[in-house]
């Protein structure tokens, strides 16, 4: 409700730093710039990982897809750190 309510404002206010890099990779294929995306955007990736098509026609994103979404997101925050553990580095 607060990314439809306020979506300009920064996604490190209710998503850590490593969650939204690692939307970022997934979504964009390539390294997360060094700000972080606004919250509107992050919602809207959460979303789309979860089926949420963002078509003309739709209404915004419902729980289903939020949450399908998040748990998604989850899974490549821990397949990523997997990686960068085995490559010594961090996301």
């Amino acid at each position: 409700m607060l990314g439809r309510a306020c979506p300009e404002l920064d996604c490190e206010l209710i998503f850590e730093a490593r969650e939204w890099r690692a939307a970022y990779l997934v979504i964009k294929r390539c390294p997360p710039p060094p700000v972080p995306p606004r919250l509107g955007e992050m919602v809207e990736w959460v979303a789309g990982l979860g089926g949420y098509l963002g078509r003309k026609h739709d209404g915004p994103p419902g729980p289903k897809a939020m949450w399908i979404g998040l748990q998604r997101l989850r899974e490549f925050v821990i397949a990523l750190e997997a990686r960068d553990a085995l490559a010594g580095t961090y996301v």
